[in-house]
């Protein structure tokens, strides 16, 4: 995607905003820009303290907090967070409780009925007094820091810039003190754009009336352990028996097999469907490579409006293919410094300001009342840190992405749904949705056993209904779809970022991991005694497959047969880890985990071009300096160019000097992806080769919003058919009378690249770079979109910057072929934690620790951030207060 879905979303229209224009220079003349800086320096008084805090902050505005209990250390980090950030907290809260309509008026409104129809708060709402009681005490004390700070604020304009931008169009807006409630709910937007599956089981069921099972196979091929290593291997860790026994007898067939009726077939008569067409999926589910059964028009149409829905949620952190992180750990036989040495580097959307807040959280002095010594990377508006180290522990995070969401096709009648041989009450609420400068919307909110029904809630799709052949004969049900979630069942996340602050060991780091439920993490462990590990942990349901021969989640299951149904979770202690692995070094880039089976995951692994390229550049150092983990970050070798380069040099453009130009570049090209320099040429010709290619060969038979992304799931299914020269996804089917193969395909390709380069750049391929196609503009969520007027942007905004690196490498500056070649996720910051000397650590975040327009540190780190350099990290007190150029003291 060329920018985060929530300006598509949010974005406010020119219209409205062009009453601002004037209001803009008035902004800037009077100052009011520089009214919602914080003070950084001197005494303030905040209410609820019972002791004195200090707040140390070094050159780029990193405030590092220590406090004499973990009550003031919380309630510190509620008040400091809203000095930098409040705005984007605000815009959080009111995303994860379906209100964006009250803050930004009726372009809100889509994002806010998916996200009331799936009631993230009032999950959020259930989970906290479930929590433990330390968790909702520091819950509490942040949320009574952050409102200290708005208390002591006489106006809006005194905490963001933003309001008074919003002003001119939602003047009654008034800003509502902060709860608990409000960080736990931002926990759900993190497992929405973490989870795994969600649309690609949906992606399935939308083309399985369009082609053959066979042909949408291709598009997912399986993953290639030999070629790209799992996470572990079978000497680190494989399940015993007895844990496969266990999840085999919770998934064994239930008698609603290939041959047999499931309950819901004795409704036939209720019906008017065959009992055949109740227990079994169409044709094309079933595995076969025959041409495709037409589908129900209503199923169709069931499937596009929950596709619809689920892409109508704003990216919080981030969608799309390229949506990940790299993180490995290296023990210290294999380190120079004797130690352990850990990496990571989330990869997330790009946004202004960026994701991520650094904090420290020191008790001064260490008890079990107070253990906190920590810092890291937090996101504001949630206590505590989420990745990082304290003073022994250090840790990573990288997405499992275990298959956490399935759909459910429902029979509903009136106000009830099939549910095992009879219809059932569907659940159901009205939301009120308040819509600034307009009338309210009452919204009424329809669930299953399986979950809300997400086919409710786009209103730009009619609701399905008209007869369409089945098999023949006349159907006339109505279909819709529900969604089956893990975060939508209460969970303990929350307890488990302050354990994993606390923790000492690893017992203290895998106790942490079985509270982390949503959205489920690879972990990597280091600590000072020397020990690195892996911990994979998450709610994972355990389901058996809806169609005989796919793996279970793989397509959409009949929600009226109960044999489908979840039937628990994979317990924590089946699910796979180690400490201190045989070889010596962990990589975890979301990839496959294990070659094992059991207990299932996911089939929807990344298909490993990343992980692999980690693990082959760290076997090239017996032993790997802390500066070299950082080296490997910057990498940007696209390691499944020399695949694709292979075939492009042996198509015989006959005499076509002018494609020839661009083809001789990629014979001496090293696979780097430079934004400059002498490899960038043939660098920026092979990407746009790359997007013509798969525009080509796949998005003549796909819906405009299915079209390839040019991801690592492309990269494999490419992969296959160039081994297969009459595959029929070579053939066009915009050109009928014509069937083309791979070679011809190949060169359409590379014409049209140099086409385009010539168009854009210049016709001497020596001035072409990839930079200068790939580029990189920072954009607020809200004022930064393409429907407000220039002025404001360039308020909130920055960039643009020239890029390197790509989707599937190392250097993960992803892009969308289907968009263009602007940068759409990156990595969101990068740490490297030295266990040996922690103060010897390194990070750097992608913007800057402000949210303050102009502000000192509101884009600081950016030049840094792109070029591969960090900053010192300090810890210790020492190191903290000699890196100090600021400290605040908070008083009762």
């Amino acid at each position: 995607m060329s920018r985060p879905r929530l300006l598509r979303r949010i974005g406010i229209s020119a219209l409205a905003l062009l009453l601002v224009v004037a209001v803009v220079a008035a902004v800037l003349a009077i100052g009011l820009v520089r009214r919602s800086f914080p003070q950084t320096s001197g005494e303030i008084t905040v209410s609820g303290l019972t002791s004195s805090v200090s707040v140390l902050r070094d050159d780029r505005g990193v405030p590092q907090i220590y406090a004499d209990n973990a009550d003031d250390l919380f309630r510190a980090q509620g008040y400091v967070a809203a000095q930098d950030r409040f705005f984007e907290m605000d815009l959080r809260r009111h995303i994860t409780a379906g209100r964006l309509s009250e803050l930004v008026g009726p372009d809100g409104l889509e994002t806010d009925r998916v996200i009331r129809t799936m009631g993230w708060r009032r999950v959020a709402e259930q989970e906290l007094p479930r929590l433990d009681p330390s968790t909702q005490r520091y819950l509490r004390a942040y949320a009574d820091g952050v409102n200290a700070y708005l208390d002591e604020r006489d106006s809006q304009s005194k905490i963001a810039l933003e309001y008074v931008i919003l002003g001119q169009q939602v003047p009654d807006y008034r800003i509502e003190p902060w709860t608990p409630v409000d960080s736990l709910a931002w926990l759900k937007a993190m497992a929405w754009d973490l989870r795994s599956d969600y649309a690609d089981e949906l992606t399935r069921a939308r083309l399985a009336d369009r082609m053959s099972a066979g042909h949408i196979a291709d598009l997912f091929p399986p993953y290639d352990a030999k070629a790209h290593r799992p996470i572990l291997s079978s000497a680190d860790w494989s399940p015993t028996a007895s844990e496969r026994t266990a999840v085999k007898k919770a998934t064994a067939t239930s008698t609603a097999g290939p041959d047999r009726q499931s309950p819901g077939a004795k409704e036939k008569a209720k019906d008017g469907g065959s009992a055949q067409q109740e227990s079994a999926q169409p044709a094309a589910l079933t595995g076969d490579a025959g041409p495709a059964v037409n589908r129900e028009a209503s199923v169709r149409t069931a499937y596009a409006q929950a596709t619809s829905a689920v892409r109508a949620v704003p990216a919080t952190l981030g969608q799309g293919d390229g949506i990940g992180s790299n993180s490995w750990v290296v023990d210290g036989e294999h380190s120079t410094t004797g130690m352990p040495l850990l990496a990571n580097d989330p990869h997330l959307g790009v946004s202004m300001p960026g994701i991520w807040y650094q904090t420290g959280l020191h008790c001064r002095t260490l008890s079990k009342q107070c253990p906190f010594d920590v810092s890291g990377f937090s996101f504001a508006g949630l206590p505590g840190i989420v990745i990082g180290h304290n003073d022994t522990v250090a840790w990573g995070f990288t997405n499992l992405a275990p298959d956490v969401t399935d759909f459910y096709l429902e029979k509903v009648r009136g106000d009830s749904y099939l549910r095992n041989g009879r219809y059932v009450p569907l659940r159901q609420r009205t939301e009120t949705i308040k819509v600034a400068g307009q009338k309210d919307e009452h919204l009424i909110v329809r669930g299953t056993v399986h979950g809300p029904v997400m086919s409710d809630v786009v209103t730009s799709v009619n609701q399905a209904g008209s007869a369409a052949p089945v098999r023949g004969k006349r159907d006339r049900q109505r279909y819709e779809v529900s969604l089956a979630w893990t975060a939508l069942q209460p969970n303990r996340t929350a307890d488990a970022i302050f354990e994993l602050n606390a923790a000492r060991n690893w017992p203290d780091f895998r106790a942490a991991a079985r509270d982390f439920a949503v959205p489920a993490q690879n972990l990597v462990y280091a600590d000072t005694s020397g020990h690195i590990g892996y911990q994979a942990p998450g709610r994972v349901p355990i389901r058996r497959s809806a169609t005989p021969g796919s793996p279970p989640g793989y397509w959409p299951a009949p929600g009226w047969d109960p044999a489908y149904d979840w039937k628990g979770q994979v317990p924590f202690e089946q699910l796979p880890h180690v400490l201190d692995p045989k070889e010596g070094f962990l990589v975890t880039a979301n990839q496959e985990v294990t070659a094992s089976s059991s207990p299932f995951l996911t089939t929807e692994w990344d298909a490993g071009y990343r992980s692999q390229r980690i693990r082959n550049l760290l076997q090239q150092s017996p032993k790997v300096r802390p500066e070299r983990m950082g080296q490997i970050q910057m990498d940007t070798r696209n390691d499944f160019a020399p695949v694709l380069v292979k075939q492009l040099l042996a198509v015989d453009l006959g005499g076509d000097r002018f494609t020839e130009d661009g083809q001789r570049l990629l014979e001496g090209w090293d696979y780097t992806t430079p934004a400059s320099g002498p490899q960038s040429s043939a660098a920026a010709y092979y990407n746009v080769v790359w997007a013509r290619l798969l525009n080509l060969t796949f998005d003549d038979e796909l819906p405009r919003d299915l079209w390839a992304d040019g991801g690592d799931r492309d990269r494999a299914a490419m992969v296959k058919l160039l081994t297969q020269p009459r595959n029929a996804w070579w053939d066009n089917k915009l050109t009928p009378g014509v069937v083309e193969g791979r070679s011809e395909v190949l060169r359409q390709a590379m014409v049209e690249a140099r086409l385009e380069l010539t168009r854009s750049i210049g016709r001497d391929p020596s001035t072409w770079s990839w930079g200068r196609l790939h580029q990189l503009e920072l954009k607020h969520q809200v004022l930064g979109g393409d429907g407000v007027p220039g002025i404001v942007r360039a308020l909130f905004n920055r960039g643009s910057w020239q890029m390197p690196g790509g989707s599937s490498i190392v250097d993960a500056n992803g892009w969308d072929a289907s968009e263009g070649f602007d940068v759409s996720w990156a990595p969101s910051m990068r740490m490297v934690v030295d266990l040996g000397d922690l103060d010897a650590s390194r990070w750097v975040n992608q913007s800057g620790n402000s949210g303050h327009p102009y502000a000192d540190h509101y884009d600081d780190q950016v030049d840094a951030w792109i070029s591969g350099d960090t900053y010192p990290w300090p810890s210790t007190p020492e190191a903290v207060r000699a890196a100090s150029d600021e400290e605040l003291t908070l008083r009762p």
